[in-house]
């Protein structure tokens, strides 16, 4: 059997030669690793929120599948390392990934989304992740180094809450984000921690950010006319005020509870929907700005105005 080399082989930790090589050269064979496995990628981007019970995996896993239905290849990083909820939200929480001679092979699903999670990797789905930075910061390289994602238009990042190691291990992996979508709902508590998101997309110098307001106004199951349960126009405001696009509203619908709690797409499942029309909506200002560049801020220029 020929020798794994670190000319033949994408991992430090199989590779027969890895205990001749210093610290340095390892994370810099890694970073070569990352860098030629993203070359594959078109757009890279991150869904993040500054505060938990946003619905901010729910508009990560539908915003997703609504770039597939645009006839996009799409893939999903669930990068929520200790609460993993993109696989059972996508109803493949029984998966395990396989492997190929390119490395480990992501999950795919039946829409047609390639997705990674550490929630494939659990021997029991109620087992905790009791892990520091530098662990999490491991398995983002895995992710990101040794997974073969293939050839893909959208690979999207579905982030933790907050500003903390996750985000920063993906800033400092993938040198080339594209851009940051910040969720928010209306009410003024998750507005003030989505401010704080903003600055820390700004500070790690991220050039596109836009705001979505999830849950802006609940549909009535009875006579389908918006009710403004949380507020409305909170994260239109922020965005405004704070100088990014504002991307759009999606109502709350009492079905997306149940799809993400069955494993069912809500966009998949109601075509028609308001709620599918916003996101179909976010998903073309979206493209259109990553498409556009930051050297043509033209179509950013004209979200800003609105």
């Amino acid at each position: 059997m020929s020798k794994k080399t670190c000319e033949t082989d994408t991992s430090c930790q199989s590779c027969d030669t890895a205990d001749t090589c210093s610290q340095s050269e390892k994370e810099a064979h890694e970073q070569q690793t990352i860098d030629k496995n993203m070359e594959q990628v078109r757009h890279k981007f991150m869904v993040l929120s500054g505060k938990g019970g946003v619905g901010k995996s729910s508009v990560s896993v539908n915003l997703a599948a609504t770039l597939v239905a645009m006839g996009n290849d799409v893939g999903i990083v669930d990068a929520d390392i200790h609460g993993p909820n993109v696989p059972k939200m996508l109803g493949v929480d029984l998966e395990r990934p396989g492997g190929s001679a390119n490395g480990m092979l992501p999950i795919l699903t039946s829409d047609n989304l390639r997705v990674m999670s550490m929630g494939f990797f659990l021997r029991q789905e109620d087992d905790p992740i009791i892990w520091r930075g530098p662990l999490k910061h491991g398995l983002l390289k895995q992710f990101f180094g040794e997974v073969y994602w293939g050839e893909l238009d959208y690979l999207v990042m579905d982030l933790p809450p907050g500003t903390g190691d996750e985000a920063l291990s993906i800033s400092h992996l993938i040198k080339k984000v594209d851009g940051a979508i910040i969720v928010t709902t209306p009410q003024d508590v998750a507005l003030l921690d989505a401010r704080k998101s903003i600055n820390f997309c700004k500070e790690l110098k991220i050039p596109r950010i836009g705001v979505v307001e999830n849950m802006s106004g609940m549909i009535c199951p009875h006579c389908q006319k918006e009710i403004d349960l949380f507020k409305i126009g909170g994260g239109e405001k922020i965005a405004r005020e704070m100088k990014v696009p504002f991307l759009g509203r999606i109502p709350l619908d009492p079905e997306m509870v149940n799809c993400t709690d069955s494993g069912k797409l809500f966009v998949s499942l109601y075509p028609e929907s308001k709620v599918t029309a916003a996101f179909k909506s976010i998903a073309e200002k979206w493209i259109e700005m990553l498409e556009e560049g930051p050297k043509k801020p033209s179509f950013v220029a004209k979200l800003l105005k609105k």
